[in-house]
């Protein structure tokens, strides 16, 4: 297992870094370039022109790579059904805004109908083709259990409720993430790890998929790293939430979800708590801007300082959570 996680870093890194030397020019030819929200940090302004959609980059790296070991790991195939069919939702959104020139993309209705689908699909597919049940480990509970083994939950009835949220939960949250270069892809890329290290530990088999996202997220900071020369957009940030909320689901840890993907939840509940106080203020403010790394960078924080700060709570939340599972 341990050479299967290599080859498919490695493999999905040389895809990814290559993909770009024709994705890159591809995308400036078709003009699919960012605009900058005029009211957001006066440093972003200068990024107006910037290619998206990059993240079709990286999904090459990783679709490729993780499907070579599907065949003999099938619940590597949920997680790049999952993956592709947000990525296929973010895109949709890119293309629309960025290529046909229409502002607002997909409506916020569209969209999210779009994601439903995109999460039964998913969740479908686990309960129907695959033998992992939607028991849920508890975490921390096994410290206080008797045999120290973990705890597993089933919410019954509100079990499918409960995972759409945390899939759709999963999957804004980290299209919130993506703002500041480098930094979905460096938060990512520690989660990713972790899904590695459980899986190698209960034997699961979604190691290789594991390692396909890691190399194809260090193959993009190739370009992504700050200063940008391409944005993933809505089809890499979209995706990635696919990724990590079909790979905890596999794990039987979507409740931990709260903790390895914190800096997700934290980006959209700085979204949700900004426009409720806001809007029931009628125009006072919490935070400087939201999402929340906007706040941190017009506190005086660099691009480089927010994502190293987030990247390494994300790997401390990580690194706990493995021990306590």
């Amino acid at each position: 297992m341990v050479i299967q996680y290599i080859i498919s870093i490695a493999a999905a890194f040389v895809l990814t870094a290559v993909s770009g030397l024709f994705v890159l020019p591809f995308l400036r030819r078709l003009k699919a370039s960012q605009t900058e929200r005029e009211d957001g940090p006066e440093s972003h302004l200068k990024k107006t022109g910037t290619p998206t959609m990059g993240g079709i980059m990286f999904l090459i790296g990783f679709t490729v790579s993780a499907a070579i070991f599907a065949v003999k790991h099938s619940l590597i195939i949920p997680i790049i059904i999952s993956t592709l069919a947000f990525g296929f939702v973010g895109f949709a959104d890119d293309y629309i805004k960025v290529v046909k020139k229409r502002s607002l993309g997909l409506t916020p209705i569209q969209k999210m109908a779009l994601q439903i689908i995109a999460a039964a699909i998913l969740i479908g597919y686990m309960a129907f083709c695959t033998e992992v049940t939607f028991d849920m480990a508890v975490p921390f509970s096994a410290l206080f259990s008797p045999d120290g083994q973990d705890i597993y939950v089933n919410f019954g009835i509100f079990t499918i409720p409960f995972l759409f949220i945390v899939v759709l939960g999963t999957v804004n949250g980290a299209n919130f993430t993506d703002g500041i270069d480098g930094l979905l892809s460096s938060v990512t890329i520690v989660i990713a790890v972790f899904v590695a290290a459980v899986s190698f530990k209960v034997g699961s088999g979604i190691v290789p998929a594991a390692g396909a996202m890691t190399g194809a997220l260090l193959g993009f900071l190739l370009y992504n790293w700050h200063p940008a020369r391409v944005f993933m957009g809505d089809t890499g940030s979209l995706a990635i939430g696919g990724f990590v909320s079909a790979s905890l689901l596999c794990l039987k840890l979507p409740i931990v979800t709260v903790l390895v993907a914190f800096i997700y939840l934290a980006e959209v509940l700085s979204v949700i708590i900004q426009v409720s106080y806001f809007k029931a203020t009628h125009g006072k403010r919490i935070f400087k801007m939201a999402p929340i790394h906007h706040h941190f960078e017009l506190s005086g924080w660099s691009e480089i300082k927010v994502v190293r700060n987030f990247t390494i709570l994300t790997f401390v939340l990580c690194l706990i959570t493995f021990f306590v599972i």
